[in-house]
């Protein structure tokens, strides 16, 4: 665990994995449970793809070293959590997050859950990444005007129950430069530690993912 400074003076810990002199580097944004031990196992796994990963702790905004767990009261404690955060400000923890990898390093990021709409803002509202991929962010809908600074990578489940297909199609419409995949599976088909986990959508979305920001970083 590292700490970092935001542009406001807002000190957070982040979680650091993978060479420091890597040619490539990720931002990993979380899902509303917190930098938990899911969410450290994704920065390892890109970490031994040969990237530089930090993932701030978004929530160090409302308390330090929240981690949650995934049973119905840590959903409901997450989604309170997340609505106490601006996300003008989560912007910012992810700019001191893309400062603190390798200077010389090719920057993306990637985020789940509330950290997919967290990268769809990283392509949006920031010029600092040249790629960013967002699993089923469920905010992305709402902000699905606003212009990409970067190539974007979406993946959504097609039995999400908090991401209609409506909105998925209303994404693909606003947004036609936009690579947008579809999966048989739900909300966080891609955590190994959810019910809703569905191991071969999250190896194609992975292997996307990599093939993604190998041709963009």
């Amino acid at each position: 665990m590292i700490s970092l400074t935001a542009a406001d003076g807002h000190r957070l810990t982040a979680y650091r994995a993978g060479p420091q002199d890597a040619p490539r580097a990720l931002v990993v944004a979380q899902e509303i449970f917190g930098v938990n031990r899911h969410i450290r196992s994704v920065c390892d796994r890109f970490a031994a793809e040969g990237f530089a990963v930090i993932a701030p702790a978004l929530f160090d905004r409302v308390g330090p070293g929240i981690e949650l767990g995934y049973e119905a009261a840590d959903v409901a404690q997450g989604r309170e959590l997340r609505g106490k955060i601006d996300a003008g400000l989560t912007v910012l923890d992810i700019l001191a997050a893309a400062a603190a990898l390798p200077r010389a390093a090719r920057r993306g990021i990637v985020g789940y859950c509330w950290g997919g709409t967290v990268a769809w803002h990283g392509a949006t509202r920031t010029s600092a990444f040249a790629a960013s991929s967002g699993w089923y962010g469920g905010g992305i809908a709402a902000a699905k005007e606003e212009a990409a600074r970067c190539p974007v990578q979406l993946h959504f489940g097609e039995t999400d129950a908090s991401i209609p297909m409506t909105d998925v199609a209303a994404i693909r419409a606003a947004q036609p430069g936009v690579e947008v995949h579809v999966y048989g599976g739900g909300h966080g088909f891609g955590c190994d530690e959810r019910g809703s986990y569905v191991e071969a959508d999250y190896a194609l979305a992975q292997k996307r993912t990599l093939e993604f920001f190998a041709k963009h970083l």
